[in-house]
Protein backbone atom coordinates (compact mmCIF):
# COMPACT_ATOMS: atom_id res chain seq x y z
CA UNK A 1 0.00 0.00 0.00
CA UNK A 2 2.00 3.46 -1.17
CA UNK A 3 0.70 6.82 0.08
CA UNK A 4 -0.16 9.06 -2.73
CA UNK A 5 1.12 13.13 -1.37
CA UNK A 6 -2.03 13.98 -3.37
CA UNK A 7 -4.67 12.22 -1.10
CA UNK A 8 -7.22 14.40 0.12
CA UNK A 9 -6.55 16.09 3.22
CA UNK A 10 -8.84 18.18 5.33
CA UNK A 11 -7.43 21.84 5.43
CA UNK A 12 -7.31 23.84 8.91
CA UNK A 13 -8.22 27.22 7.86
CA UNK A 14 -10.70 28.86 10.76
CA UNK A 15 -8.37 28.53 13.77
CA UNK A 16 -9.76 31.06 15.78
CA UNK A 17 -7.73 34.78 15.67
CA UNK A 18 -6.79 36.58 19.07
CA UNK A 19 -10.74 37.61 19.27
CA UNK A 20 -11.67 34.01 19.38
CA UNK A 21 -9.51 31.36 20.72
CA UNK A 22 -9.91 27.77 21.50
CA UNK A 23 -7.63 26.97 24.43
CA UNK A 24 -8.32 23.63 27.11
CA UNK A 25 -7.63 23.00 30.81
CA UNK A 26 -5.98 20.06 31.69
CA UNK A 27 -9.53 18.12 32.55
CA UNK A 28 -11.20 19.97 29.42
CA UNK A 29 -12.36 18.44 26.03
CA UNK A 30 -10.28 20.17 23.25
CA UNK A 31 -11.83 20.34 19.38
CA UNK A 32 -9.67 18.24 17.43
CA UNK A 33 -7.68 19.76 14.01
CA UNK A 34 -9.23 18.18 11.78
CA UNK A 35 -12.84 19.77 13.79
CA UNK A 36 -11.53 22.95 12.54
CA UNK A 37 -11.09 22.19 9.32
CA UNK A 38 -14.85 21.17 8.99
CA UNK A 39 -16.03 24.91 10.24
CA UNK A 40 -17.29 27.50 8.03
CA UNK A 41 -14.93 30.20 7.78
CA UNK A 42 -16.32 33.45 9.73
CA UNK A 43 -18.17 35.79 8.44
CA UNK A 44 -16.89 37.91 5.39
CA UNK A 45 -13.74 35.57 5.03
CA UNK A 46 -13.26 34.95 1.42
CA UNK A 47 -11.10 31.64 1.49
CA UNK A 48 -11.26 30.20 -1.73
CA UNK A 49 -11.58 26.29 -2.02
CA UNK A 50 -8.23 25.04 -1.91
CA UNK A 51 -6.57 21.75 -3.41
CA UNK A 52 -5.13 19.45 -1.43
CA UNK A 53 -1.81 19.12 -2.55
CA UNK A 54 1.33 18.77 -0.07
CA UNK A 55 2.85 22.43 -0.55
CA UNK A 56 -0.58 24.01 -0.44
CA UNK A 57 -0.59 22.46 3.16
CA UNK A 58 2.29 23.42 3.85
CA UNK A 59 1.72 27.23 3.22
CA UNK A 60 -1.72 27.46 4.37
CA UNK A 61 -3.62 24.44 6.64
CA UNK A 62 -3.76 24.89 9.85
CA UNK A 63 -4.06 28.47 9.14
CA UNK A 64 -7.06 31.41 9.16
CA UNK A 65 -7.20 33.50 6.23
CA UNK A 66 -7.99 36.27 7.79
CA UNK A 67 -5.61 36.99 10.53
CA UNK A 68 -5.41 39.28 14.14
CA UNK A 69 -4.84 42.98 12.54
CA UNK A 70 -4.92 41.63 8.91
CA UNK A 71 -1.08 40.10 9.42
CA UNK A 72 -0.19 37.57 7.00
CA UNK A 73 1.84 35.46 9.51
CA UNK A 74 0.85 34.11 12.53
CA UNK A 75 1.48 36.71 15.67
CA UNK A 76 3.58 35.47 18.38
CA UNK A 77 1.49 35.32 21.37
CA UNK A 78 4.14 35.68 24.42
CA UNK A 79 1.34 35.20 26.91
CA UNK A 80 1.99 32.71 29.83
CA UNK A 81 -1.81 33.83 31.18
CA UNK A 82 -4.78 34.78 29.18
CA UNK A 83 -7.82 37.05 30.53
CA UNK A 84 -10.97 37.22 31.19
CA UNK A 85 -13.09 40.24 31.00
CA UNK A 86 -15.93 38.90 33.32
CA UNK A 87 -16.79 35.76 35.82
CA UNK A 88 -19.59 35.41 33.46
CA UNK A 89 -16.99 35.20 30.63
CA UNK A 90 -15.24 32.58 33.22
CA UNK A 91 -18.05 30.40 33.80
CA UNK A 92 -18.79 29.84 29.94
CA UNK A 93 -15.37 28.97 29.49
CA UNK A 94 -15.07 26.58 32.98
CA UNK A 95 -18.76 25.14 31.68
CA UNK A 96 -17.89 24.20 28.44
CA UNK A 97 -19.55 26.76 26.38
CA UNK A 98 -16.84 28.28 25.06
CA UNK A 99 -13.34 27.22 24.22
CA UNK A 100 -10.58 29.73 24.22
CA UNK A 101 -7.41 30.19 25.83
CA UNK A 102 -6.57 30.45 29.68
CA UNK A 103 -2.98 29.13 30.72
CA UNK A 104 -0.31 28.76 28.65
CA UNK A 105 1.02 25.04 29.75
CA UNK A 106 -2.60 23.73 28.45
CA UNK A 107 -2.12 25.21 25.31
CA UNK A 108 -1.15 28.82 22.93
CA UNK A 109 -2.39 30.22 19.96
CA UNK A 110 0.88 29.62 17.94
CA UNK A 111 0.04 25.75 19.80
CA UNK A 112 -3.14 25.17 17.95
CA UNK A 113 -2.08 26.61 14.43
CA UNK A 114 0.75 24.23 14.14
CA UNK A 115 -0.85 21.43 15.73
CA UNK A 116 -3.56 21.78 13.01
CA UNK A 117 -0.72 21.92 10.52
CA UNK A 118 1.05 19.00 11.61
CA UNK A 119 -2.32 16.72 11.47
CA UNK A 120 -3.60 18.00 8.03
CA UNK A 121 0.09 17.07 6.53
CA UNK A 122 0.04 13.31 8.58
CA UNK A 123 -3.76 12.99 7.71
CA UNK A 124 -4.43 12.49 11.32
CA UNK A 125 -7.10 13.70 13.86
CA UNK A 126 -5.15 15.46 16.09
CA UNK A 127 -1.62 16.68 16.87
CA UNK A 128 0.26 17.10 20.53
CA UNK A 129 3.25 19.14 20.07
CA UNK A 130 5.85 18.89 22.87
CA UNK A 131 8.96 20.71 23.52
CA UNK A 132 11.28 17.84 22.01
CA UNK A 133 10.65 14.03 20.12
CA UNK A 134 11.71 12.70 23.67
CA UNK A 135 9.37 14.85 25.18
CA UNK A 136 6.61 13.23 22.63
CA UNK A 137 7.58 9.92 23.50
CA UNK A 138 8.08 9.79 27.24
CA UNK A 139 4.09 12.08 27.35
CA UNK A 140 2.93 8.81 25.27
CA UNK A 141 4.09 6.22 27.02
CA UNK A 142 3.85 7.86 30.75
CA UNK A 143 0.27 8.61 29.68
CA UNK A 144 -0.53 4.64 28.56
CA UNK A 145 1.61 2.50 30.70
CA UNK A 146 1.14 1.38 34.18
CA UNK A 147 3.37 -0.76 36.62
CA UNK A 148 3.10 -3.94 35.34
CA UNK A 149 2.51 -3.47 31.92
CA UNK A 150 4.45 -4.11 28.85
CA UNK A 151 5.94 -3.02 25.54
CA UNK A 152 7.54 -4.26 22.92
CA UNK A 153 10.12 -2.55 20.87
CA UNK A 154 12.30 -3.32 17.62
CA UNK A 155 15.69 -3.26 18.62
CA UNK A 156 17.12 -0.78 15.89
CA UNK A 157 16.12 2.59 17.60
CA UNK A 158 17.67 5.86 18.70
CA UNK A 159 19.74 5.19 21.72
CA UNK A 160 17.75 7.38 24.25
CA UNK A 161 14.37 5.90 23.29
CA UNK A 162 15.91 2.68 24.60
CA UNK A 163 17.07 4.10 27.26
CA UNK A 164 14.42 5.77 28.67
CA UNK A 165 12.51 2.84 27.87
CA UNK A 166 14.47 0.08 29.43
CA UNK A 167 15.80 1.83 31.85
CA UNK A 168 13.53 4.79 33.35
CA UNK A 169 10.12 2.77 32.93
CA UNK A 170 11.61 -0.13 34.53
CA UNK A 171 11.82 1.92 37.42
CA UNK A 172 8.29 1.98 37.47
CA UNK A 173 7.62 -1.38 36.63
CA UNK A 174 7.14 -1.48 32.86
CA UNK A 175 9.09 -4.34 31.23
CA UNK A 176 10.63 -3.40 27.81
CA UNK A 177 10.93 -6.51 25.16
CA UNK A 178 13.01 -5.78 22.33
CA UNK A 179 13.17 -8.10 19.53
CA UNK A 180 15.05 -8.31 16.14
CA UNK A 181 14.04 -5.24 13.92
CA UNK A 182 11.49 -6.62 11.49
CA UNK A 183 11.14 -9.77 13.08
CA UNK A 184 7.42 -10.02 13.33
CA UNK A 185 7.43 -13.56 14.61
CA UNK A 186 9.66 -12.78 17.56
CA UNK A 187 7.49 -9.91 18.05
CA UNK A 188 4.36 -12.36 18.40
CA UNK A 189 6.06 -14.47 20.92
CA UNK A 190 6.97 -11.49 22.86
CA UNK A 191 3.37 -10.46 23.24
CA UNK A 192 1.35 -11.52 26.32
CA UNK A 193 -1.69 -10.14 28.43
CA UNK A 194 0.62 -7.63 29.75
CA UNK A 195 1.66 -5.70 26.59
CA UNK A 196 0.48 -2.61 25.94
CA UNK A 197 2.39 -0.91 23.29
CA UNK A 198 4.42 -2.07 19.96
CA UNK A 199 7.22 0.52 19.27
CA UNK A 200 9.14 1.19 16.04
CA UNK A 201 11.11 3.74 14.06
CA UNK A 202 10.99 3.31 10.33
CA UNK A 203 13.14 4.17 8.67
CA UNK A 204 14.96 3.29 11.72
CA UNK A 205 18.21 5.17 13.06
CA UNK A 206 20.99 4.59 12.24
CA UNK A 207 20.59 1.55 9.89
CA UNK A 208 17.69 3.12 7.80
CA UNK A 209 15.67 -0.29 7.90
CA UNK A 210 11.84 0.14 7.26
CA UNK A 211 9.74 -1.68 8.96
CA UNK A 212 6.51 -3.36 7.07
CA UNK A 213 3.82 -1.06 8.61
CA UNK A 214 0.61 -3.26 7.16
CA UNK A 215 2.00 -6.25 9.43
CA UNK A 216 3.03 -4.04 12.25
CA UNK A 217 -0.48 -2.60 12.80
CA UNK A 218 -2.28 -5.80 12.11
CA UNK A 219 -0.50 -7.10 15.00
CA UNK A 220 -1.42 -4.72 17.05
CA UNK A 221 -5.10 -5.10 15.90
CA UNK A 222 -5.20 -8.65 16.43
CA UNK A 223 -4.24 -8.86 19.99
CA UNK A 224 -5.91 -5.39 20.51
CA UNK A 225 -2.55 -3.81 21.57
CA UNK A 226 -1.80 0.31 20.52
CA UNK A 227 0.96 0.52 18.40
CA UNK A 228 3.79 3.69 17.49
CA UNK A 229 5.84 4.32 15.25
CA UNK A 230 8.28 7.07 15.19
CA UNK A 231 8.43 8.35 11.69
CA UNK A 232 11.10 11.33 12.13
CA UNK A 233 13.58 10.05 9.53
CA UNK A 234 10.42 9.69 7.00
CA UNK A 235 8.40 12.58 7.59
CA UNK A 236 4.76 12.81 6.44
CA UNK A 237 5.99 13.74 2.85
CA UNK A 238 7.78 10.03 2.38
CA UNK A 239 5.42 7.87 4.52
CA UNK A 240 2.28 8.23 6.32
CA UNK A 241 1.70 4.98 8.83
CA UNK A 242 -1.80 6.51 9.55
CA UNK A 243 -2.74 5.15 6.41
CA UNK A 244 -1.70 1.54 7.08
CA UNK A 245 -3.71 1.77 10.36
CA UNK A 246 -0.39 2.65 12.77
CA UNK A 247 -2.42 4.46 15.79
CA UNK A 248 0.38 6.71 16.84
CA UNK A 249 2.89 8.69 14.96
CA UNK A 250 5.61 10.66 16.14
CA UNK A 251 8.17 12.94 15.16
CA UNK A 252 11.51 15.27 15.94
CA UNK A 253 10.17 18.12 14.74
CA UNK A 254 13.53 19.22 15.61
CA UNK A 255 14.55 17.91 12.76
CA UNK A 256 13.11 17.74 8.84
CA UNK A 257 10.00 19.67 9.89
CA UNK A 258 11.89 22.33 11.32
CA UNK A 259 14.64 22.38 8.99
CA UNK A 260 16.22 24.89 10.12
CA UNK A 261 18.89 23.59 12.70
CA UNK A 262 17.11 26.45 14.98
CA UNK A 263 14.52 24.68 17.56
CA UNK A 264 13.60 22.24 19.42
CA UNK A 265 9.94 20.17 19.29
CA UNK A 266 8.27 17.29 18.97
CA UNK A 267 4.95 15.89 17.68
CA UNK A 268 1.87 13.10 18.56
CA UNK A 269 -0.51 12.23 15.86
CA UNK A 270 -3.42 9.89 15.66
CA UNK A 271 -7.05 9.89 16.66
CA UNK A 272 -8.33 12.28 19.09
CA UNK A 273 -9.91 9.96 21.62
CA UNK A 274 -6.84 8.72 21.74
CA UNK A 275 -4.76 11.50 22.52
CA UNK A 276 -6.73 13.30 24.75
CA UNK A 277 -5.34 11.38 27.97
CA UNK A 278 -2.71 12.19 26.66
CA UNK A 279 -3.22 15.94 26.16
CA UNK A 280 -4.54 15.79 29.66
CA UNK A 281 -1.18 14.77 31.23
CA UNK A 282 1.13 16.99 29.10
CA UNK A 283 -0.91 20.14 30.90
CA UNK A 284 0.34 18.30 34.09
CA UNK A 285 3.82 17.59 33.60
CA UNK A 286 4.46 21.19 31.67
CA UNK A 287 6.15 19.68 28.36
CA UNK A 288 5.06 22.12 26.42
CA UNK A 289 6.73 24.83 23.62
CA UNK A 290 7.50 28.36 23.66
CA UNK A 291 5.44 30.23 21.14
CA UNK A 292 8.48 31.56 19.62
CA UNK A 293 9.80 27.90 18.67
CA UNK A 294 6.51 27.30 17.56
CA UNK A 295 6.34 30.41 14.89
CA UNK A 296 10.04 29.16 13.92
CA UNK A 297 8.16 25.80 13.39
CA UNK A 298 5.24 27.17 11.63
CA UNK A 299 7.36 29.38 9.13
CA UNK A 300 9.81 25.78 9.03
CA UNK A 301 6.86 24.12 7.28
CA UNK A 302 5.97 26.47 5.46
CA UNK A 303 9.11 25.40 3.14
CA UNK A 304 8.89 21.93 4.36
CA UNK A 305 7.99 20.28 0.74
CA UNK A 306 10.67 22.24 -0.85
CA UNK A 307 13.03 21.20 1.47
CA UNK A 308 12.21 17.52 2.00
CA UNK A 309 12.43 17.33 -2.36
CA UNK A 310 16.38 18.32 -1.83
CA UNK A 311 16.88 16.07 0.96
CA UNK A 312 15.33 12.91 -1.01
CA UNK A 313 17.29 13.78 -4.46
CA UNK A 314 20.59 14.82 -2.60
CA UNK A 315 19.91 11.89 -0.52
CA UNK A 316 19.88 9.33 -3.37
CA UNK A 317 22.86 10.51 -5.18
CA UNK A 318 25.41 10.80 -2.72
CA UNK A 319 24.42 6.89 -1.48
CA UNK A 320 24.70 6.21 -4.99
CA UNK A 321 28.10 7.71 -5.30
CA UNK A 322 29.06 5.99 -1.93
CA UNK A 323 27.71 2.36 -2.87
CA UNK A 324 30.13 3.06 -6.01
CA UNK A 325 33.20 4.45 -3.84
CA UNK A 326 36.13 1.98 -3.23
CA UNK A 327 37.09 3.36 -0.05
CA UNK A 328 33.44 2.61 1.35
CA UNK A 329 32.47 -1.19 2.51
CA UNK A 330 28.61 -0.18 2.91
CA UNK A 331 26.03 1.62 2.25
CA UNK A 332 22.54 1.96 4.44
CA UNK A 333 20.12 3.52 2.63
CA UNK A 334 16.57 2.37 1.55
CA UNK A 335 16.46 4.10 -1.77
CA UNK A 336 19.20 1.53 -3.04
CA UNK A 337 18.14 -1.85 -4.45
CA UNK A 338 21.36 -3.59 -1.73
CA UNK A 339 19.16 -2.47 1.40
CA UNK A 340 17.90 -5.64 2.96
CA UNK A 341 14.35 -3.63 2.97
CA UNK A 342 14.69 -2.11 -0.04
CA UNK A 343 11.40 -3.43 -1.02
CA UNK A 344 8.98 -2.64 1.58
CA UNK A 345 10.65 1.43 1.66
CA UNK A 346 9.89 1.30 -2.74
CA UNK A 347 6.21 0.03 -1.70
CA UNK A 348 4.99 2.31 1.29
CA UNK A 349 7.64 5.55 0.67
CA UNK A 350 6.92 8.53 -1.81
CA UNK A 351 11.02 8.83 -1.15
CA UNK A 352 14.33 8.15 1.11
CA UNK A 353 15.33 10.66 2.52
CA UNK A 354 18.34 12.41 3.22
CA UNK A 355 20.19 10.40 5.86
CA UNK A 356 23.25 7.95 4.69
CA UNK A 357 25.19 5.77 7.02
CA UNK A 358 27.97 4.31 5.53
CA UNK A 359 31.18 1.96 6.79
CA UNK A 360 34.81 3.00 6.05
CA UNK A 361 36.32 -0.44 4.21
CA UNK A 362 39.02 -1.56 5.87
CA UNK A 363 39.25 1.70 8.46
CA UNK A 364 39.38 1.62 12.34
CA UNK A 365 37.90 4.22 14.54
CA UNK A 366 40.41 6.72 14.27
CA UNK A 367 40.97 6.24 10.49
CA UNK A 368 36.99 6.37 10.27
CA UNK A 369 37.56 9.99 12.60
CA UNK A 370 39.87 11.41 10.14
CA UNK A 371 37.38 10.79 7.36
CA UNK A 372 35.19 12.65 9.50
CA UNK A 373 37.24 15.30 10.38
CA UNK A 374 38.06 15.87 6.41
CA UNK A 375 34.88 16.77 5.40
CA UNK A 376 35.13 20.20 4.84
CA UNK A 377 31.17 21.05 3.69
CA UNK A 378 29.34 19.28 6.64
CA UNK A 379 29.84 20.18 10.00
CA UNK A 380 30.37 17.33 12.85
CA UNK A 381 27.32 17.63 14.89
CA UNK A 382 24.09 15.29 15.93
CA UNK A 383 20.92 15.27 14.79
CA UNK A 384 19.26 15.66 11.15
CA UNK A 385 17.39 17.28 8.34
CA UNK A 386 18.40 20.75 8.52
CA UNK A 387 19.21 22.79 5.51
CA UNK A 388 22.87 21.99 6.29
CA UNK A 389 24.77 18.54 5.83
CA UNK A 390 25.92 17.34 9.20
CA UNK A 391 28.63 14.46 9.67
CA UNK A 392 28.92 12.25 12.70
CA UNK A 393 31.02 8.77 14.03
CA UNK A 394 27.97 6.85 15.78
CA UNK A 395 30.97 5.37 17.96
CA UNK A 396 32.10 8.55 19.29
CA UNK A 397 29.15 11.07 19.28
CA UNK A 398 26.19 8.65 20.39
CA UNK A 399 28.08 4.87 21.82
CA UNK A 400 31.07 6.24 23.45
CA UNK A 401 30.03 5.20 26.63
CA UNK A 402 28.85 2.30 25.91
CA UNK A 403 30.45 -1.32 25.63
CA UNK A 404 32.35 -3.07 22.72
CA UNK A 405 29.51 -5.84 22.94
CA UNK A 406 27.13 -3.46 23.51
CA UNK A 407 27.88 -1.54 20.60
CA UNK A 408 28.23 -4.80 18.45
CA UNK A 409 24.49 -5.64 19.90
CA UNK A 410 23.24 -2.58 18.26
CA UNK A 411 25.16 -2.99 15.46
CA UNK A 412 27.27 0.37 15.74
CA UNK A 413 30.22 -0.44 14.16
CA UNK A 414 34.02 1.34 14.91
CA UNK A 415 34.11 2.19 11.28
CA UNK A 416 30.81 3.66 10.93
CA UNK A 417 29.59 7.44 9.88
CA UNK A 418 26.33 8.72 9.82
CA UNK A 419 25.26 11.48 7.14
CA UNK A 420 23.00 14.11 6.85
CA UNK A 421 22.22 15.45 3.55
CA UNK A 422 21.05 19.03 3.98
CA UNK A 423 20.15 20.85 0.54
CA UNK A 424 23.32 22.09 -0.86
CA UNK A 425 24.09 21.09 -4.36
CA UNK A 426 24.67 17.32 -4.93
CA UNK A 427 27.53 17.38 -6.77
CA UNK A 428 29.67 19.83 -3.80
CA UNK A 429 28.63 17.35 -1.36
CA UNK A 430 29.74 14.64 -3.72
CA UNK A 431 33.36 16.02 -4.09
CA UNK A 432 33.39 16.82 -0.30
CA UNK A 433 33.14 13.61 0.53
CA UNK A 434 35.48 11.74 -2.26
CA UNK A 435 38.51 13.97 -0.92
CA UNK A 436 37.54 12.90 2.31
CA UNK A 437 37.42 9.27 1.80
CA UNK A 438 40.95 10.25 0.09
CA UNK A 439 42.50 10.93 3.79
CA UNK A 440 42.33 7.13 4.67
Amino acid sequence: MKTNLMDSVDFTENVPTEASSDSILSDTPRPNASAFAQSPPPSGDKTPELTSGVSTRCVHGGEARQKSEGSITTPIYSASTFTFESTDELLDFVEGRQSREEYGRYGNPNERVVEAKLAALEGAEDAILYSSGMAAIVGLLMTKLSAGDEIVFFDQCYHRSREFCSKHLARFGVVTRQVRTGDFDAMEAAINPRTKTLVSESPTNPHLTCVDLEKFAAIGKAYEIETLIDATLATPLNLKPIDFGVDYVLHSATKYLGGHNDLLAGVICGRKELLDPVRGLRGCLGSVNSPHNLSLLERGLKTFALRMARHNENGMAVATFLENHPRVDRVYYPGLASHPSHAIAREQMNGFGGLITFTVKDADWKQTAKVVDAARIARIAPSLGGVESLIEQPLVMSYFSYSPEDRAKFGIADNMIRFSCGIEDSDDLIADLDQALAAV
